[in-house]
């Protein structure tokens, strides 16, 4: 039992007028993942005419088994004498390995169906943190004298974005969420998937906090692309693809500090000021603390020339400098 491709334009054309009985999906809109459609029988008969729109694809499912699934758009006849086509579209390898062998467990239907799935990118899904989550300023970088070492603000923050994502393994898909659900919807699934995304999400925030990358806090939204790479590169989307899905598109669009947070930048900046106005020594001052932080080689030497210059201030520099850090297990 297979698909057979009618000719090319055959949806457009005056053949449409004999397939009044064709089994469609017309209206698979942003809401809507998968739908199953059968005749009024409940049996696909021979030469039926199944019609597979735009970013569709769809399965013919008989008994709890997978006879044959097309993810090419098109007009196609169901030939019960011939094989399965497995016609390649966008997932012809996962036809090939996994719809041949799949078998819904524990289907009681006694019925044929043409299962139709929305593949489009699913648009328009929100994120935010409930709570705030900790981050790593190293936009404001802490000297610790006592180790000769710099270290990050410790920050918390929410942030708030959108993503999207689409189904890109129907098999898995239908076996973990969907099941032979008549209509299965957007919003069946979207806080599971919700959840996972900020699971993933932090795990990503604590990755940016990192000495490798550096990011300042508020610069966030600006690394839509570097989130998403990092998403794909560790896959830190994984529980969502477990369930045949994945995120596409990620967006951070708001980013904001608790009180207690912003009070800690509120104060790192009065007494920066306070310090730089001190005059030039000032100035060689923050150049130090500076290079210390940027040069791993001399970051020792570095210090220690900060704490002669402090010595040398007789005071002066010393009281505005140690302002921003003097808290620094918070």
């Amino acid at each position: 039992m297979g698909l057979i491709k009618a000719g090319v334009g055959a949806i457009g054309s005056t053949l449409k007028d004999q397939w009044k009985e064709a089994i469609r999906c017309e209206d698979m809109t942003n809401d809507i993942l998968m739908v199953k459609k059968t005749t009024p029988t409940g049996v696909i008969t021979n030469k039926s005419t199944i019609i597979v729109g735009p970013g569709q694809c769809a399965i013919i499912y008989d008994n709890g088994k997978v006879l044959d699934a097309t993810a090419e758009e098109g007009v196609f006849e169901f030939d019960s004498s011939s094989s399965p086509s497995f016609f390649a579209g966008d997932f012809g390898k996962t036809f090939k390995e996994m719809w041949q062998r799949f078998t819904y467990n524990g289907a009681t239907s006694k019925q044929q169906a043409v299962f139709f799935f929305n593949i489009k990118e699913i648009i328009d899904n929100k994120f935010g943190t409930a709570l705030p989550i900790p981050f790593q300023d190293w936009s404001h970088p802490i000297p610790n004298q006592m180790t000769k070492t710099i270290t990050p603000l410790r920050v918390q923050i929410k942030c708030f974005g959108k993503y999207t994502f689409k189904i890109i393994n129907p098999a898995v898909f239908m076996a973990e969420l969907a099941g032979t659900a008549d209509v299965y919807k957007k919003e069946d699934v979207v806080e599971q998937v919700r959840t996972e995304v900020m699971a993933a999400f932090q795990n990503v925030v604590n990755e940016l906090g990192t000495e490798k990358h550096k990011v300042p806090v508020l610069e966030m939204p600006s690394q839509t692309d570097e989130i998403k790479q990092m998403m794909d590169e560790d896959v830190f989307d994984e529980a969502i693809r477990k369930r045949g899905l994945q995120i596409i598109g990620f967006a951070v669009e708001s980013v904001t500090l608790d009180d207690e947070s912003k009070t800690k930048i509120d104060n790192y900046e009065l007494s920066s000021n306070a310090y730089m106005q001190q005059g030039k020594l000032v100035g060689a001052y923050a150049e130090a603390v500076q290079g210390a932080a940027t040069n791993s080689n001399g970051a020792m030497n570095g210090f220690m020339g900060i704490g002669m210059m402090n010595m040398s201030s007789n005071g002066m520099v010393g009281g505005a400098a140690t302002g921003p850090w003097q808290n620094t297990r918070k």
